[in-house]
């Protein structure tokens, strides 16, 4: 991964990230999904990461919406 994206946020969940990167972009925020899963039998981590310049106000969206 380049420098300039940071992991924001990670799950097992598909959907968890789905959800939170759709409402990234939705505020204009562009976000990668980073899949850490062992393909065949979905073990590990699904990661979603920004552009270091968006990261607070990412992290800050995600921490709105979960609560």
């Amino acid at each position: 991964m380049e420098k300039d994206w940071v992991s924001i946020y990670s799950t097992d969940n598909p959907h968890t990230i789905a959800m939170i990167k759709a409402m990234l972009e939705t505020n204009d925020i562009h976000a990668i999904e980073l899949d850490k899963q062992a393909s065949a039998i979905k073990i590990g981590e699904l990661e979603l990461c920004v552009r270091r310049e968006h990261v607070i106000k990412a992290k800050y969206l995600i921490t709105k919406k979960l609560l």
